[in-house]
């Protein structure tokens, strides 16, 4: 069991999509992950119970929208450091969690972070991302609530995340950082496009920079921007 790391991943109605993140975790990494779930499917909620039943490891405790989620979970770390991970976030470059670990040590850094990689037509959202996360990384670090590894330390007294936010509390909360305590690590996560293909490409795009904008004036991120409906914008 590695004593440095655990993992929170906010669930719901997921299906048999978190047990392969599950799985793809457990190649790499032997570490205690705390799922906060908040399924009100039944199929969902059955599959995940059964699977996670036979692991010590695994600990399911309540979820809720993903800063509340996130907060539930990580009131259960007692580890130096924490890594958020969506249920959708899938670690596709084996040793990546490792590695993150062993930079966020080497380099006494409070956040590190990677790389996203979706479906076609969509993969260029991300390559463009890439270029603003690493020019912001100079004056005004960020990283996305998929793949955050924390120090534990740094991440409850940075209050941890506002559960008031119901948008990019992520984003709020990583711009906390200072430059010189944030890392992005040359690795990969893989995420399905179905963001995308839900909302649409510009409402994504749009509600980035909106957060942006916004990015002090507590309102905005008490409204859900129409994210959590299910229905195309």
């Amino acid at each position: 069991m590695n004593n440095h790391l655990t993992i929170v991943i906010p669930c719901k109605n997921e299906g048999k999509g978190i047990i392969d993140v599950i799985k793809l975790i457990l190649l790499q990494i032997n570490c205690k992950i705390i799922i906060a779930d908040s399924s009100d499917d039944e199929g969902s909620l059955l599959l995940l119970r059964k699977y996670t039943s036979s692991y010590s490891n695994i600990q399911l405790v309540e979820g809720g929208l993903p800063s509340i989620a996130r907060n539930n979970g990580a009131k259960l770390v007692i580890t130096p450091y924490v890594l958020f991970l969506d249920a959708d976030s899938y670690v596709s470059t084996l040793g990546l969690v490792e590695e993150c670990i062993i930079t966020a040590i080497k380099g006494n850094y409070d956040l590190v972070t990677c790389k996203f990689r979706t479906d076609k037509p969509y993969r260029w959202v991300y390559r463009v991302f890439d270029v603003i996360q690493w020019f912001s990384s100079f004056t005004k670090p960020f990283a996305l609530g998929g793949f955050m590894l924390f120090k534990t330390e740094t991440f409850n007294q940075l209050g941890k995340f506002n559960e008031q936010d119901q948008v990019a509390e992520d984003y709020r909360l990583s711009s906390k950082i200072k430059p010189k305590k944030f890392k992005i690590i040359n690795g990969y996560v893989y995420t399905p496009s179905r963001r995308f293909s839900k909302k649409g490409v510009w409402y994504m795009i749009k509600l980035m920079l909106s957060s942006w904008i916004n990015r002090n004036n507590n309102e905005f991120f008490k409204h859900d921007q129409n994210y959590w409906n299910e229905k195309e914008n």
